[in-house]
């Protein structure tokens, strides 16, 4: 088929190549402008675009589609369907239709539950045993559209934000073809069960002692890579990357149980969360063998006091 593309990130950029790889033809890729990234702050391309580049694919990065120029450009393409994943803008309505099959969308999540920006940190926040990919063909909604197919992906005890997303890039990527290949018919979503992925904040990746272990837990899994999780130690903060929840005697929330070599054990609202990699404000992540040789921390002080 002749196919637009529209994604930016590494899942979508997983789909493209999935795309170009089973034959075929992208006529023109949408992706975000560059973005200041790292410390230095210097303009990064997107994964989209990296790959479009190598694989020499017309490219364009609007900081608008509401242009009429830009669906002029679409439009005279004569392209088959518009592929979209994670592109980052909302499509307005004369985008919708340009294509033969219209637009369809790589979301990932079980639709209707998560639409919206950050389906992946709020199935691991929720608790959520399972989650997936939904190919949906777009309509002027956030991710309300009717849905051609679904696959379904459990969620892991110790999968966080990265190795979900890793999971859920390839099967959208395989799911996407499939999609192009057998055409099915698409089924309306039911709006009664929605629920709502909002962007992550990194006020909400603060660690709140008080809640449970594994409130906690999962909390860390789905803000590794970003924003990271965070507390404070001596007026300084700390990101926590990777723990575990285990039991312990009762303790005012934050109180350090214990601090060895095996892991900084820390006293929440229940339970308690055995802290397993740790980085200093402008250090590395460390193990705890590693980290408590530079910076040692006692039994019975607090984080966040």
């Amino acid at each position: 088929m002749k196919i637009i593309f529209a994604g930016t990130p590494a899942f979508a950029a997983a789909a493209l190549a999935a795309l170009l790889d089973g034959g075929h033809q992208i006529v023109h890729v949408l992706t975000q402008p560059d973005r200041p990234a790292g410390r230095g702050l210097k303009p990064q391309a997107s994964a989209v675009k990296l790959l479009a580049e190598a694989r020499q694919l017309p490219l364009s990065q609007p900081h608008s589609l509401r242009d009429g120029a830009v669906a002029a450009q679409l439009g005279a393409l004569d392209a088959d369907v518009m592929v979209v994943a994670a592109y980052g803008m909302l499509l307005p309505a004369a985008l919708l239709g340009l294509q033969r099959l219209g637009c369809l969308n790589i979301h990932a999540s079980l639709l209707p539950r998560w639409r919206g920006a950050a389906p992946i940190q709020r199935a691991i926040l929720a608790g959520d045993r399972e989650t997936g990919v939904t190919i949906m063909q777009m309509d002027a909604g956030l991710d309300t559209g009717a849905m051609l197919l679904q696959e379904r992906v459990p969620i892991a005890d110790n999968d966080t934000a990265q190795t979900l997303h890793d999971k859920l890039a390839a099967t959208g990527a395989r799911l996407i073809l499939r999609a192009l290949q057998e055409l099915p018919v698409a089924v309306a979503q039911d709006a009664a069960q929605a629920t709502y992925a909002r962007k992550i904040s990194k006020a909400e990746a603060r660690i709140d002692w008080t809640r449970p272990a594994a409130d906690i837990d999962r909390m860390i899994r789905a803000f590794n890579p970003a924003p990271g999780a965070h507390t404070v130690w001596n007026g300084q903060p700390l990101k926590i990357w990777r723990a575990e929840p285990v039991a312990a005697v009762a303790a005012a929330p934050g109180t350090v149980l214990q601090a060895d070599a095996g892991g900084v054990v820390v006293a929440a609202g229940s339970g308690a969360v055995r802290l397993l990699e740790l980085q200093r404000a402008g250090g590395k992540r460390l193990v705890p063998q590693a980290f408590l040789a530079g910076t040692p921390v006692d039994a019975g002080t607090r984080f966040d006091a």
